[in-house]
């Protein structure tokens, strides 16, 4: 099924990313909060999607292939906004280099070993799930870009997204380690 709850869902956080890129244009003092509140929005979707999948299983081959590359989607646009923000801050264009790189390796390795029957050996893992929900949380409060109560919402945000690339790289040995023994097959 295309519209049940979980693939509705995955497909909201896919038609909010060209929403996001307009809010963090837009030249007014609301509109970076909005984005930043916007994307944090559409990354909960992204818990619930699964969430709903199993709980009134509506599972599918469709909402399988779509919640990933929903997920790429929306963090990639995140980065790239950011990065054109401030692109001579080098841990900003490095952290989103790294995040965007393993996305694009892992999702390669993926295919690969489906294609040789082993996808199961690098299924998400709970680090892989520990570092979305760094890079939503530091991702959103980088867009937000204000502070909030006094707190420095933006360099909490960047922290907290340097974090994720750090879990992004251990994440994505840990999928090679256990992918080795098939890549190193004749």
């Amino acid at each position: 099924m295309v519209w049940n709850v979980p693939n509705t869902l995955t497909w909201l956080r896919i038609a909010a990313i060209p929403l996001i890129v307009g809010l963090f244009y837009m030249p007014y003092p609301w509109s970076d909060p909005a984005a930043g509140l916007l994307f944090a929005v559409a990354g909960i979707t992204d818990s619930l999607d699964g969430y709903f999948a199993r709980r009134l299983q509506q599972t599918s081959r469709l909402g399988a292939f779509l919640d990933p590359v929903a997920d790429k989607l929306i963090v990639a646009t995140a980065l790239v906004l950011l990065v054109a923000h401030d692109p001579h801050r080098t841990i900003v264009v490095l952290t989103a280099a790294v995040i965007i790189g393993r996305e694009i390796a892992i999702s390669a390795l993926r295919e690969w070993m489906a294609e040789v029957g082993q996808r199961r050996k690098v299924a998400v893992s709970i680090l892989g799930k520990y570092k979305t929900i760094f890079q939503v949380v530091g991702l959103a409060m980088m867009l937000y870009r204000h502070d909030l109560l006094g707190l420095p919402i933006y360099r909490i945000g960047l922290a907290l997204t340097v974090l994720a690339a750090v879990l992004t790289l251990v994440s994505m040995f840990d999928y090679l380690r256990a992918a080795w023994p098939e890549l190193r097959e004749p």
